[in-house]
């Protein structure tokens, strides 16, 4: 019991330590990476819409798990301004990259990240990590782990309204 009262109390410093807090005041950082198509995506093309930076790996089990979710979104919101960019976290082999995508039919932007990238949103070692950017390009939440329908419709859908 000992052990779950210790990993809860870590994840709730995590959770402050990373911002979670739905206050965000930071500007998200501009990027231009490359997609798969080999087109330039930077973040400053999509303002006045709402992003949704998702930094996960094809080695990552719970991103995976998590790309329904985001290609249900990006198809029921994109008419409402929600652009999800899915940015591969380092290492990664194009191959795979490529193939996942067909496999689930991602209907949202990959962009190839890189070390850099991942460093200036502190992405650490657990993915997936998502990073809400508002339409001003303000960081206005980040979620650790999978984002659940209910932190969707909390951080995300009135951004939209």
């Amino acid at each position: 019991m000992r052990h779950v009262i210790a990993i809860v109390a870590l994840m709730a410093l995590a959770s402050t330590a990373f911002g979670q807090s739905a206050e965000q005041t930071d500007r998200a950082p501009d990027f231009t990476l490359r997609d798969l198509r080999n087109r330039a995506v930077r973040l400053s093309q999509f303002k006045g819409k709402v992003v949704l930076l998702n930094f996960w790996a094809t080695w990552c089990a719970p991103c995976k798990a998590e790309m329904p979710e985001l290609i249900k979104w990006q198809k029921q919101y994109e008419g409402k301004g929600l652009r999800v960019i899915g940015v591969t976290f380092p290492p990664y082999k194009k191959g795979r990259v490529v193939k996942l995508a067909k496999e689930l039919r991602i209907n949202y932007r990959i962009a190839f990240g890189s070390k850099r990238i991942a460093e200036s949103y502190s992405v650490g070692e657990i993915l997936p990590v998502t990073i809400i950017v508002d339409p001003e390009g303000m960081i206005a939440g980040r979620v650790l782990g999978i984002m659940a329908q209910e932190e969707f419709d909390l951080k995300v859908k009135p951004l939209l309204e």
